[in-house]
């Protein structure tokens, strides 16, 4: 019932081109970022390259490769690998919604990696996971702030 209330949400910001444009430019940078930790071949490339990268610019490496890592990495690399195709395919605006929860998630744990020591390197990452996550959000409270004011109730 949720999905089909967010579903039929028709506000002004979100039905515009430009938001489905942002919605699938957000697909394409996961797809891009992403798409190496899919495989346990890939990571391990990607995992040197990161490592590499991160000592390089003083930022520190990562920790040595590990079967469980691997796992982990594939499971996420796989998943969001899905969740971009759908949205390069088909945007919608509830995929902006839930993108920009995802990433809100994605940052918070982020955040939490770089306070326990994780390689600086992912700061990187956690400032494209902000900026994504806040301008795909920000339309829809909008909608919900201009809602309250109408006196409609809306998501």
């Amino acid at each position: 019932m949720m999905t089909r209330h967010f579903a039929s949400v028709r506000p002004g910001d979100l039905e515009r081109p430009g938001y489905l444009r942002l919605v699938r430019a957000s697909a394409w940078y996961d797809l891009v970022v992403t798409a190496g930790f899919a495989t346990p071949w890939t990571y391990a490339l990607v995992h040197g390259a990161l490592s590499s990268t991160g000592e390089a610019l003083g930022m520190g490496g990562m920790p040595e490769l590990d079967p469980m890592q691997t796992l982990y990495a594939n499971l996420m690399g796989s998943v969001v690998v899905v969740w971009a195709v759908l949205r390069i395919v088909r945007p919608l605006p509830l995929h902006g919604l839930f993108d920009g929860v995802a990433r809100t998630l994605f940052a918070t744990w982020q955040a939490y990696a770089l306070a326990h020591g994780a390689t600086r390197l992912l700061w990187l990452f956690l400032v494209v996971e902000v900026v994504f996550g806040v301008v795909q959000l920000a339309p829809w409270r909008r909608h919900r702030l201009a809602g309250r004011r109408l006196g409609v109730d809306r998501p």
